[in-house]
């Protein structure tokens, strides 16, 4: 684990990567004007190949590694993370501008202790927007939010629900129904910016058939081991 000199902080942005090398680089130096707003930077790898380490410790504040799986490197931010405010962003994903005044005057207590932004997927294909507006609505309407859609919550939520659940696939939506009975969660119209890569390379209503059948089988008792392998 590698460390930068400390410094006042109040939120803490908790990055988990696995080989992540064409992406962390870019996502790290969109986040640098953050850091004299009193945030720091932790990436979490599972055991990356190639040099996203090396890229990690050249623009975060602490890199961490631990074991695979996306609640397990979550986990192991937030257990060094100095912020009262921990917001969880995948390494394709980029942040809007006014995130910090957002999360500063929603997470005012004695409201909502957690929340997401709205998502919106990199792509330019039209039924991308179709897509995207159907996260956005389901997630308003279930309380249920992903990862996508970089996750936020208080330190004394993250503390109260036990943190992620160690598991290989779902860990956003277990943790999700986990914070809503503590709060209903602060949706956030503003957008966060989520790569479409995926989406693209299976296939657009492929993707979305393979999501909605995962979601279902989860929902139904599904072992969420065998269904991160149906994922891949």
């Amino acid at each position: 684990m590698s460390e930068r000199p400390r410094r006042e902080v109040w939120c803490s942005i908790v990055i988990p990567v696995l080989n992540e090398a064409t992406t962390i680089a870019d996502t790290l130096e969109s986040l640098q004007g953050l850091k004299v707003q009193g945030v720091e930077l932790i990436v979490c790898d599972g055991g990356s190949a190639d040099a996203t380490l090396m890229l990690a410790n050249m623009g975060a504040d602490r890199v961490v590694e631990s074991g695979c799986g996306r609640g397990r490197q979550m986990n192991a931010g937030a257990a060094i993370a100095r912020g009262d405010v921990f917001l969880f962003l995948h390494a394709d994903t980029c942040l809007p501008m006014d995130a910090l005044a957002l999360l500063r005057n929603g997470l005012r207590p004695p409201g909502h202790c957690w929340g997401r932004f709205d998502v919106r997927l990199s792509g330019h294909q039209r039924l991308l927007r179709v897509v995207e507006f159907f996260i956005n609505l389901r997630s308003r309407l279930s309380g249920i939010a992903t990862g996508d859609q970089a996750i936020f919550m208080t330190r004394q939520a993250f503390l109260a629900v036990g943190g992620f659940p160690d598991i290989p696939l779902m860990e956003d939506i277990a943790i999700s129904r986990a914070l809503k009975h503590r709060s209903s969660p602060l949706c956030l119209g503003e957008r966060v910016t989520t790569s479409s890569r995926r989406w693209e390379e299976k296939g657009i209503l492929r993707t979305v058939l393979l999501m909605w059948w995962l979601r279902l089988s989860y929902a139904l008792g599904g072992d969420p081991a065998g269904l991160a392998r149906r994922y891949g």
